[in-house]
């Protein structure tokens, strides 16, 4: 049935935004017509129209989406040796001796975290562990790369320890994310069917590429997996402001519409850039950096404003927040603050004053927890806050940074909701949400009378689930504006 336009789901319970019009969790008939919900009815009480989705009370939730994806990194991310469980720096590079070259040559791991590790990565480790191929290695969080020395001279860099940090990672990144577009179009639709079938209608592209030409190509090449919201960076803007791109404005199809600006103030906690009020243990002259400074902030924040361009702050550490904070008061700008990882008891209200939305990634709490005791201990602002914000008035809006953590919003909204995702008992458990808070932070649309037919049905209630049960929750099928994208 993929691809088949539905025109009734019948016998659906309804979970998420759009169950508060509802007296009770009886089954009923969701009608659908030109791609929006027109009517909702008990079952059996509406004649069938076109083809009929057997929901047999499974449960239906809004179209899932994901604020916060690298698409073609998290797309390529299969083609890489995967380097999360590597426990120190002789591991990762043991890992990496094994690697097979990809068709140019290279050899690419990704995913390591060595914050924790042990020992540190040096040149000398991973050359003897590679020789003359070149290998690279991509830190978890993407702010680092840790490089061989056939790979630094191929790329024109050079570094003592083999480590690039912030600008130079990023441009690795976007060296090895540059393949083939074919290929690169090949792994996004594939990435798509995956992310389908965990109920995903829609997602936020912060690739660091030109995607404005990416997306229309696709889309005409027959991707049709979800809705795209495409991201410009700073080394585009004037490319953007010429071609008139506007922030919401369609572009080249209904499924495509133009995104924000993005842009990177500071670093990451696993590097130790994050930009905080209290230094990193051991390193006092370690604050973090601000990629950007406050003045060049406020400047790009007036330049896009003008131009109809939203804004998507990248800001992880208690001091990129204020500055980005403050660049939304003086500009009046709108967007978003990405990541908000460490925030200032005073900057949560400021939030809601500014309408500036807090996209946060759930999971990275999870993932980051022994980070922040081992790193940001001697910090003093809220770490990884979501209920704090949220009682502030700040509008959440859930992702997963995927390729960082992956891309599936079970996993975030689990995080939300439990604070855990292992054997350990909750991490800051008064920083949980409720399963209405974050279904309502994961969509952005109801199941109501005049939305959009973006649709995921659960094999479970989402209200009653925790732990395993909600993060591996099973989606039935998934429909996007009444198109069937996914159907197990």
């Amino acid at each position: 049935m993929i691809g088949a336009e539905i025109g009734m789901i019948r016998g659906a319970r309804i979970a998420g935004p759009g169950r508060e019009f509802l007296m009770d969790d009886e089954p009923v008939d969701i009608v659908i017509a030109g791609g929006r919900i027109a009517d909702i009815a008990p079952t059996g009480t509406l004649r069938p129209v076109g083809e009929v989705l057997e929901a047999e009370g499974s449960w239906a939730v809004p179209g899932l989406w994901d604020n916060h994806v690298h698409t073609v990194q998290w797309a390529l991310a299969a083609e890489r040796l995967p380097l999360g469980d590597a426990r120190s720096a002789a591991e990762a590079a043991e890992l990496m001796r094994d690697a097979t070259p990809l068709p140019d040559g290279r050899v690419i791991g990704a995913g390591f975290r060595d914050a924790l590790w042990s020992d540190a990565p040096t040149l000398e480790l991973i050359d003897r562990a590679t020789g003359s191929t070149p290998a690279y290695l991509i830190n978890a969080d993407v702010h680092s790369a840790w490089l061989n020395t056939a790979a630094l001279r191929r790329e024109g860099f050079s570094a003592r320890d083999g480590i690039l940090r912030e600008e130079d990672a990023f441009e690795i990144s976007r060296r090895l994310n540059a393949v083939d577009p074919l290929h690169a179009d090949a792994a996004v639709r594939q990435a798509g069917e995956q992310a389908a079938a965990r109920g995903i209608t829609g997602l936020v592209d912060f690739d660091m590429a030109w995607n404005a030409d990416a997306w229309p190509r696709r889309i005409a090449s027959g991707f049709g997996a979800h809705r795209v919201e495409f991201a410009i960076y700073p080394f585009d803007l004037d490319r953007a402001i010429a071609a008139g791109l506007r922030t919401g404005e369609q572009h080249g199809s209904p499924l495509v519409h133009v995104g924000p600006l993005k842009i990177i103030t500071d670093g990451s906690l696993g590097t130790r850039t994050a930009a905080c009020s209290h230094h990193y243990p051991g390193e006092p002259e370690n604050f973090g950096v601000l990629n950007v400074p406050p003045a060049e902030l406020t400047d790009m924040l007036i330049t896009a404003t003008g131009a109809g361009l939203a804004v998507a702050v990248h800001a992880i550490g208690d001091r990129a927040v204020t500055a980005a904070l403050d660049a939304f008061t003086t500009t009046g700008a709108a967007g978003t603050i990405e990541h908000a990882q460490l925030v200032r008891h005073a900057d949560l209200a400021r939030f809601a004053r500014l309408d500036i939305a807090a996209s946060v990634q759930p999971q990275h709490a999870l993932d980051d927890r022994d980070l922040v005791g081992a790193h940001w201990a001697g910090q003093t602002s809220i770490g990884y806050p979501l209920a704090s914000l949220r009682d502030a008035g700040a509008r959440l809006m859930f992702g997963s940074d995927a390729p960082v953590a992956p891309l599936d919003p079970w996993h975030a909204i689990g995080a939300a909701v439990d604070r855990a995702d292992d054997d350990r008992e909750p991490w800051h458990p008064e920083e949980r949400l409720t399963i209405d808070q974050a279904l309502l932070a994961s969509t952005r649309s109801a199941i109501r009378p005049g939305e959009p037919a973006d649709v995921a049905l659960c094999g479970f209630d989402p209200r009653l689930a925790h732990g395993v049960e909600l993060r591996e929750m099973p989606v039935v099928a998934t429909l996007l504006a009444g198109r069937m994208t996914h159907a197990a």
